[in-house]
Formats: structure tokens, C-alpha cells, sequence
């Protein structure tokens, strides 16, 4: 028995697909069920059961001699929530019951930490354990993912095997409900589907030109291949990186979406927002030769042939994976 939490959501729900294909079908599939929006995402997937969120760790408790593997890929992800003890308890205190659960039966773990927690970069992309109690998110998002990862890394009692991974700029199918904190690409095809072009943000540091600012965007079936090998390949414990590994400018990215549409580009800037604008991003890239030293050697999807996917066979359409 497999759990999967987050599982009606982006991210988790393309996990199950992934294992359905693999021939797993005894999931147990935990998350908030009540959002009816994310209904898509699962219910025509293979599993065994549904668990609500709220209740899963009084099941866990109960069940813990059924399950063989966890993959705790949920958790509060809103970017613009300033709301600490939200984060506190849906993201640090919750993956914390799950850990010592798992540790205390000897289920392995796989959970989702994020490139949130490198804050500007100025310790840089290197999954670097010893860096870790150094970094310095921009958000309390940033902060429950980072304060996680200090404290798991600093723990003696630990799953048999367990890994957490960095996710970077996620972008594919499944992420229909997400409205605002859905990738660039989503919101590019209904930019241009909608008025004929894509607005990005102007640039408002002077190493970057309009649109060259950078970011490691990794699609999501690359993401849960990696979540699956280190299922079946346990990887030395600790925490990895999980990017393409290679930064790609906005502008890029805008030009493949029309691409995959055969429409000639028609892109406009717009100034960032204030309230954003001192936390902005300019680059990030994933140094990914830990993981590719443990042994996954799978070539990660180009910017252009992941967009060209999830355009037209699944935002054409309104398909999910």
C-alpha cells in the first residue's frame, strides 16, 4: 500500500497517474477532498481509498502495518498566504507527525520540499546540506518548507530510506484548478487565447533584459519519474534538488507557448508589482549532479518540447494526465 498525500492536487495527482502506469493501484490517496474543482485530477485514476487531510494521521496510526511507502507531496503552497501559524501547522508540524510515523514503523518516505527556500540565491542552487540552516526564504512558504528541512536533517530517529526534494518551477497538466499560483505557461495560453498575446514582467534589475529573467522550469512528468525511481531506487538519505537543471529565460518560455500554438509571438511588458517586486526572483537553476551521482541518468524534457506537450494535448482540450 502506497500513500500519496496532495493527492487531488497538481503535482500528487500526476504521481498517481505515474504509479497507475506502473502498475500500483492499492493508493491511498489523502488531501482535502472537499474542493470539487480538483475532482478531475483523480477520478479516473485506480486506487483504494480516500483519506481527508484532517483525519489522515488518526488513520496512519491505525494502518501503519499496511503501508509500505509514503509520498508526502502535500501542503499549503500559496506564495502570497503571510498567515505563519498556517504554514506552521498544514506544512512543518504535519510533515513532522508523518516523519516520526514513518520512522518509528520503518516506512520510507519521499516528501516535497521546495526551491522556495533559496530565498535570492546568495548562497546559491547547490543542494548542499550543510547550506541549509544558512538560506533565507522570501515568504513564510519559503520558511515552513526550509524550517522543515533543518529539522529533518538534524533528526537520529529517520524512515529506513527518505528523501526530500527540492521542486523547482513545475509547469504541466493537472493544475487547472490552481487559478493565480498556476505555472506561466497555463496562464500564457489563456493570455493568448483569450487576447492574442502574453504580458511578462519588465525587468527592473539592470543585469536582466525584459523577459531574461531566468528560472528552472522542470515538467512535471520528468518531476514524478524522479519521485518514482526513488521509490524503487532508494537514494542515499537526505535532500536533493529537482529542477531540468537549466535556467530558461520568461521569454523563452512565452515564445514556445506560441509556438505550440502556431501563432507568431506577440509579447508585451508590463512593470512588476510593487509588493512583489524587492522578493523577485531573477534567476534559479538546479544543481541536479547529486541525484544524477545516485544513479538517475533519465535526459530531463527541454523548455520547448514540455510546453509543446502540455499545450496540445492537454490545455487544448481541458485534458488531464
Amino acid at each position: 500500500m502506497i500513500v500519496i498525500t496532495g493527492a487531488a492536487g497538481f503535482i500528487g495527482s500526476c504521481l498517481v497517474s505515474k504509479l497507475n502506469k506502473e502498475g500500483h493501484t492499492d493508493l491511498i490517496l489523502v488531501d482535502d477532498f472537499s474542493h470539487l474543482d480538483r475532482q478531475a485530477n483523480y477520478n479516473t485514476k485506480q486506487f483504494s481509498k480516500t483519506i481527508e487531510r484532517s483525519v489522515f494521521l488518526d488513520w496512519f496510526k491505525l494502518h501503519v502495518a499496511e503501508v509500505n511507502f509514503v509520498y508526502h507531496i502535500g501542503a499549503r503552497t500559496d506564495t502570497t498566504e503571510f498567515n505563519v501559524e498556517l504554514f506552521n501547522n498544514l506544512n512543518l508540524n504535519y510533515t513532522k507527525a508523518i516523519w516520526n510515523l514513518c520512522s518509528s514503523h520503518a516506512i520510507p518516505l519521499v516528501y516535497a520540499s521546495s526551491a522556495a527556500t533559496y530565498g535570492l540565491g546568495e548562497f546559491g542552487y547547490d543542494d548542499d546540506e550543510s547550506k541549509i540552516s544558512l538560506l533565507k526564504p522570501l515568504n513564510p512558504y519559503g520558511d515552513s518548507k526550509n524550517d522543515f528541512d533543518k529539522w529533518a536533517i538534524t533528526q537520529t530517529s529517520t524512515p529506513p530510506n527518505w528523501a526530500g526534494f527540492k521542486f523547482f518551477n513545475v509547469y504541466g497538466p493537472n493544475e487547472f484548478h490552481k487559478a493565480r499560483m498556476a505555472s506561466v505557461i497555463f496562464h500564457a495560453f489563456n493570455q493568448i487565447q483569450d487576447k492574442g498575446l502574453v504580458k511578462l514582467f519588465r525587468s527592473h534589475n539592470p543585469n536582466y533584459t525584459d523577459g531574461g529573467q531566468l528560472r528552472d522550469f522542470v515538467y512535471v512528468k520528468d518531476l514524478i519519474d524522479v519521485l518514482f525511481f526513488a521509490m524503487t531506487h532508494p537514494l542515499k538519505n537526505g535532500i536533493y534538488n529537482l529542477g531540468s537543471g537549466k535556467a530558461r529565460p520568461f521569454l523563452d518560455l512565452a515564445k514556445a507557448t506560441f509556438e505550440a500554438l502556431n501563432k507568431e509571438p506577440n509579447i508585451e511588458f508590463i512593470d512588476t508589482p510593487l509588493d512583489i517586486r524587492d522578493k523577485y526572483q531573477y534567476f534559479t537553476e538546479a544543481n541536479m549532479q547529486k541525484l544524477i551521482a545516485q544513479g538517475y541518468s533519465k535526459t530531463f524534457t527541454s523548455l520547448e518540447d514540455g510546453v509543446k506537450d502540455y499545450v496540445q494535448n492537454y490545455l487544448v482540450g481541458k485534458r488531464y494526465f
